[in-house]
């Protein structure tokens, strides 16, 4: 498989959320849009544009120019106060009908307001015949802490991976994934009335939030499932399954854990939906720890502040008083907390323990160090050291997904989206067990596609995970880990040759992974698992009823994402393949709301990407 490196967050991009909030003027577009295009996505770059884009562009053309981090405009929630009008130097120029630019640019914010305190739009003092001008005195209330300005969201476009020849390149390398955040975002959008900017949807994702319940490993970290069955979208491919599934770890048999919550307080996370969110997810995750883990509370804002030492949770009324006395207001220094961050988690390093930080933001860093190589120099020094970082994303209208999916990424940690009291219970107490216990490190899936067998192949998502096939076996690459209880679905499509010569005992997939113990040796273990001529279903409908639901869930991420591969696939034929195929778990039983509700959304539009999504 053609390989890309891990894609890290662009200079611009990071430049743009953590610069400082002086006077600096809006962006141009020529240099919202210098990220350099990644290799490898040819693929994709005939995806259409958003859905709800107010003019439809050929995307296929601007990818080949650039494809970066892209802006997908998003109104603040409601209850959140609004932001004092800025200057008219600083303000946007109003257009009735925007564009995006270049469709995969670099995603900037909003134009700031000027100074904190000249951002109340205050007529200047009138001038004396006998001195120089002299601006009034401010009001009181600029005294206050505004409320941070409500800018664009920013998604990073990763393409569509390529159709491979096996005769040509036989091994589809990755490592492992285990966030769900990106499905999260787009339910809530829909729910809320508008289809998900294309961008904002990674179909692994999509695929790794559901629970398919399969069967955990008798011995060793984790087992591996593969199925295949005829497409239910593609006359002639089969979709073939690699599925991994974690060992659960009882409660009683856990590691120990040190965690530091570090939670963005500036005035973009004061809203319900954000601090107060944050607040019930941080308690929900400290009911769920037991005696011998400990907890430090740090924020950032316009400065950092140490909130709680760490803490044994035998003074668990200590830390959820501490939680209950957070308040959000003023700008946002994320690199600054960090630092702070890692600084608390040295104090309780334990060897053999579970030492993480925890990030709760938008991911909207205005404020601090504007050097993305120092952010990321300081989560891989701790990351070296046995830390590491998971974030935990909140709001909409201004929420930065690169930013929170980029810095879980680079610290070894998970990534979710929390945008109800039910999501914060999933993930902090129902699936919590992944986030507290590790069972495998640096996991990397190599699957070996016998050029007798098959005739091409295509990894349905994890374009940004990508591994080079000569590194599968480089054990200081990093990769991804699995939890306790974590499991991984990855989908191929796959066209088969109608007749092959193949020998005694040959299989059409090999499946290799590899991967070390989440302690002591950093020589890496390897595994292979080979697809039984048996699991190959004879058709769609007599496929397991978990890979038939995978199958719905892969092409629902395939359609909001604009894959090119995708174009003749409809709503309706999703949701009928989803209902056919879902379990009574609460979680599949909601994908089919979600997916009707989408039909829905995409039958009122007039423009030529919902026409060929609609019924």
């Amino acid at each position: 498989m053609r390989t890309r490196p891990l894609d890290l967050v662009a200079p611009s991009l990071l430049a743009a959320l953590l610069v400082g909030c002086g006077a600096a003027p809006a962006l141009e577009p020529a240099a919202a849009a210098s990220a350099a295009v990644p290799t490898g996505t040819a693929a994709g770059q005939s995806m259409q544009p958003e859905y709800d884009a107010p003019q439809e562009e050929d995307r296929a053309s601007a990818a080949r120019d650039e494809k970066a981090e892209v802006a997908a405009p998003g109104a603040p929630p409601a209850v959140a106060a609004p932001p004092p009008p800025a200057p008219p130097v600083a303000a946007a120029p109003a257009s009735p009908s925007p564009v995006r630019v270049a469709q995969s640019a670099t995603a900037t914010s909003a134009a700031k307001p000027e100074a904190r305190g000249r951002a109340t739009g205050a007529a200047p003092a009138p001038k004396k015949v006998s001195a120089p001008a002299r601006p009034a005195a401010p009001p009181a209330a600029v005294a206050v802490t505004a409320p941070e300005p409500q800018g664009s969201e920013s998604y990073r476009d990763y393409g569509v991976n390529p159709v491979e020849d096996p005769a040509k390149d036989r091994l589809s390398t990755f490592a492992i994934d285990v966030d769900t955040a990106s499905y999260a975002i787009a339910r809530r959008k829909i729910l809320d009335g508008a289809l998900p900017p294309y961008q904002a949807v990674r179909a692994e994702e999509f695929l790794n939030y559901f629970d398919y319940g399969y069967a955990a490993p008798t011995t060793g970290p984790f087992a591996v499932h593969l199925a295949a069955a005829p497409s239910p979208f593609t006359v002639g491919h089969h979709l073939v399954r690699v599925a991994v599934q974690g060992r659960r770890v009882p409660v009683k048999d856990r590691t120990p854990v040190h965690l530091v919550y570090l939670v963005d307080t500036s005035g973009s996370m004061h809203a319900p939906d954000r601090i107060e969110l944050a607040k019930k997810s941080l308690k929900m995750l400290t009911e769920s720890l037991k005696p011998g883990d400990t907890v430090a509370l740090c924020t950032y804002a316009g400065s950092v502040r140490e909130v709680l030492a760490p803490t044994g949770i035998e003074s668990k009324g200590k830390i959820l008083a501490a939680i209950a006395d957070l308040s959000a207001g003023g700008s946002t220094a994320m690199a600054s907390g960090i630092d702070l961050a890692y600084r608390l988690a040295e104090q309780t390093l334990v060897k053999g323990h579970i030492n993480r930080v925890v990030v709760l933001s938008d991911g909207d860093a205005n404020v601090g160090p504007t050097s993305h190589d120092e952010i990321l120099k300081t989560i891989k020094r701790a990351r070296d050291k046995g830390i590491t970082l998971s974030t935990i994303g909140f709001g909409q209208g201004n929420y930065k997904d690169l930013m929170m999916e980029q810095l879980a990424n680079q610290g070894d940690g998970n990534y979710s989206y929390i945008d109800s009291e039910a999501q914060a219970r999933r993930v902090f107490s129902e699936q919590v067990g992944g986030m507290l216990q590790v069972i495998a490190r640096d996991v990397k899936i190599q699957v070996d596609f016998d050029p007798s067998f098959v005739k091409s192949y295509r990894l349905i998502g994890y374009e940004n995970r990508d591994v080079a096939d000569r590194d599968f076996r480089n054990d200081k690459v990093d990769a991804g880990e699995i939890g306790a209880g974590h499991s991984v679905t990855a989908l191929y499509d796959v066209e088969l040759k109608a007749s092959a010569q193949r020998g005694e005992g040959a299989a059409p997939v090999v499946v290799r992974l590899r991967h070390k113990a989440p302690l002591g040796s950093d020589v890496a273990e390897e595994t292979l698992v080979k697809m039984a001529p048996g699991a190959i279903a004879p058709t769609f409908d007599a496929a397991p009823a978990d890979l038939r639901f995978a199958s719905a869930v892969a092409g629902f991420s395939e359609i909001l994402r604009h894959s090119p591969h995708a174009r003749s696939w409809r709503l309706s034929d999703i949701e009928k393949i989803a209902r056919a195929a879902a379990s009574s778990k609460g979680d599949q039983q909601e994908f089919l709301g979600v997916v009707r509700r989408a039909g829905a959304l995409a039958a009122g539009k007039t423009d030529a990407v919902a026409a060929r999504l609609a019924d």
